[in-house]
């Protein structure tokens, strides 16, 4: 990038960058998994480690391009933990090399079943924000969280939970939403709070089968709907959510979350939603209005439009080759950023709730709607119904916030079961008996 267009760059402009060192290569071989077979994508014998030199010149030229006083990286795979602690050891000295004092840190998102008492000790030395996968006690974790062997993992990623609590290691957990999640939804949170978890993410799972233009790459999974714009069938993978089932999911889990655990536990579509309703863009990219400044990098420095655009047609470059703002601030970028707006549905831009949801994520945006014109999400059914059942609660605690009280409040207007009979109406507000709303 040559130096007058570098220094043209509004100091506003900043972006974020997945970072996957070990590409899609896992000790785990999860059946839902969108990204292990991204393998295909490259020639046979590829090394998938990261090499220094792709290292260094990434660390460096990310942390010029950051115009904030605070840094973050994000590494993921595959698992990233397969390159050992030396790798992450050099990446650490990389940031303090170049940081120029700034502050750096680091998320680092993992399977846990490497993680030992070495590796908890670097992240908490380190101060590395951990995000732990993990999808519910035993049973529903090993249902799909499988090994090579096909064996579940739940064993070992519940130790690696111990000892991120033991070394007082930050985390966060990511829990994967399926078929099967809507009747275990409960179960999945009240068992994660049990364990301490205080961060909770909750991640729908929205894979179709195979299209001609997935099977041209040596894919199973249907790519973005712009790569099999031919295909019609939306023939859905056994394991995803359907799109009313993760409405349900969310229902359930926001009603045991607001009648005692608001301000102590934080739920990413929660947290979502009530930025949107006090008037802010929501915190979720998948919700936001616009995209395209939270990219993906492989293990070779190539730079991907989105985590999930990792193909040839939403390659942006090389870091050996062209700096990240040049790619990032691309004509083809931003315009991938501004699509996500510019196509939205005739039925999108009539909803009562686009505010809050912006017509979703790009790459689920493959069902027809009924005005014509562009296409819907398939979550799109599942978040109205969530959205129009926390409208009320969500009106109030966006109230709270603006009157400078804590949106925690909220909870006292949740009187337990023993004070409200069973056929009376809900004290919520929401014109439905209390048998069948807060007193589920």
């Amino acid at each position: 990038m040559n130096t007058v267009a570098q220094n043209t760059l509004p100091v506003s402009r900043s972006f974020h960058v997945m970072t996957k060192p070990i590409g899609p290569l896992c000790n785990l071989k999860c059946d839902y998994c969108y990204y292990f077979e991204k393998k295909n994508l490259f020639p046979p014998g590829e090394q998938y480690k990261m090499s220094d030199t792709v290292l260094e010149t990434y660390v460096r030229d990310y942390i010029r391009s950051q115009h904030t006083s605070e840094i973050n990286f994000a590494w993921q795979g595959g698992e990233p933990s397969l390159l050992g602690l030396d790798f992450f050891r050099k990446v650490v000295a990389l940031q303090r090399q170049y940081s120029d004092g700034r502050t750096v840190s680091n998320a680092f998102q993992t399977n846990g079943t490497n993680l030992d008492d070495e590796w908890c000790q670097f992240f908490f030395r380190e101060n590395f924000l951990i995000g732990l996968s993990l999808d519910g006690p035993e049973p529903i974790h090993n249902r799909y969280r499988v090994d090579q062997k096909g064996e579940g993992s739940f064993a070992r990623v519940f130790e690696a939970l111990e000892r991120l609590k033991k070394w007082r290691v930050e985390f966060n957990t990511l829990t994967c939403v399926t078929r099967e999640s809507p009747d275990e939804a409960v179960e999945i949170y009240r068992f994660l709070k049990k364990q301490g978890v205080v961060f909770m993410q909750f991640i729908p799972i929205v894979e179709r089968a195979g299209d001609r233009a997935a099977e041209g790459r040596g894919l199973g999974l249907a790519g973005p709907p712009d790569l099999s714009s031919k295909f019609e069938s939306n023939a859905m993978m056994p394991w995803s959510v359907s799109s009313k089932g993760f409405g349900t999911f969310l229902c359930a889990i926001f009603d045991e979350w607001v009648k005692e655990d608001v301000g102590r536990i934080f739920v990413n579509a929660f947290d979502a939603a009530l930025s949107a309703w006090y008037g802010m863009e929501p915190s979720l990219c998948t919700l936001a209005r616009t995209c395209g400044q939270a990219v993906a990098m492989e293990h070779n420095g190539r730079v991907y439009s989105c985590d999930h655009y990792v193909y040839p047609d939403y390659a942006l470059g090389n870091i050996m080759e062209k700096s990240l703002e040049e790619m990032v601030f691309s004509e083809e970028q931003i315009k991938f950023g501004r699509d996500k707006q510019d196509r939205l549905s005739n039925d999108c831009r009539i909803c009562e709730f686009l505010f809050a949801c912006n017509g979703e994520c790009p790459k689920h945006r493959f069902i027809k709607p009924q005005t014509g014109g562009g296409k819907l999400s398939y979550l799109c059914e599942g978040y109205k119904k969530f959205f129009k059942h926390v409208d009320p609660v969500m009106k109030e605690m966006a109230a709270l916030i603006r009157q400078g009280r804590p949106a925690a409040e909220i909870m006292s207007t949740f009187p337990s079961s023993s004070s409200v009979g069973r056929n009376d109406p809900c004290p919520c507000g929401r014109a439905r008996k209390f048998k069948k709303c807060c007193g589920r």
